[in-house]
């Protein structure tokens, strides 16, 4: 009843009120997917199998880490970034072959190469974390994943690895590091 009189049918908000919901809800569903990017199966923001097809250097490098083949894929990204200097996704797999083959210390100026090109590259923002963890480096690490932490909209599984290579080195006392030498 309003003003004495009786409202037939349904109460509707007004519309004011419908178009700002709708317009949150269409803003909230385009930042999540245009931060969601794509993912490569690394976890990385790795370009896609279309991006890698066009450089069959880089591809053969991908080939190379996904076998274990670390020298033979630091040799390939050696050459893919030299021919590109400006690819982070490159430098990327440069770090993570490095560290992989056991030398995490000089991995660090190869991710941070990647992470100058793309200061967003969450899976090189996770693995020099976990290179920092190898070097016994915990604040370094923890560093990073605060960056992961405000890079991922909602939980992202780069985040959710370094978190756990984090906790698992502070509770052994540092005893418990990200494996440098295997996937």
């Amino acid at each position: 009843m309003t003003n004495g009189t009786f409202r037939l049918g349904p109460q509707f908000p007004p519309l004011g009120v419908v178009s700002m919901r709708l317009l949150s809800a269409f803003l909230l569903i385009a930042v999540v997917l245009g931060t969601a990017g794509p993912v490569g199966a690394d976890g990385s923001s790795e370009p896609s199998k279309s991006a890698a097809q066009g450089d069959p250097t880089y591809a053969a490098g991908v080939s190379a880490v996904k076998r274990g083949d670390y020298p033979a894929a630091i040799r390939l990204f050696q050459e893919v970034v030299a021919k590109d200097d400006r690819n982070a996704d490159a430098y990327n797999w440069l770090a993570y072959s490095t560290r992989k083959s056991g030398d995490a210390a000089k991995a660090i100026p190869i991710y941070e190469k990647a992470l100058a090109i793309n200061p967003k590259h969450r899976g090189a923002h996770e693995y020099i974390g976990e290179a920092f963890l190898v070097l016994g480096d915990l604040p370094k690490a923890k560093e990073h994943l605060a960056v992961l932490d405000k890079l991922c909209l909602l939980p992202c599984e780069e985040y959710s690895d370094l978190k756990k290579a984090v906790r698992d080195y502070e509770s052994s006392g540092g005893r418990v590091k990200p494996a440098s030498t295997s996937n």
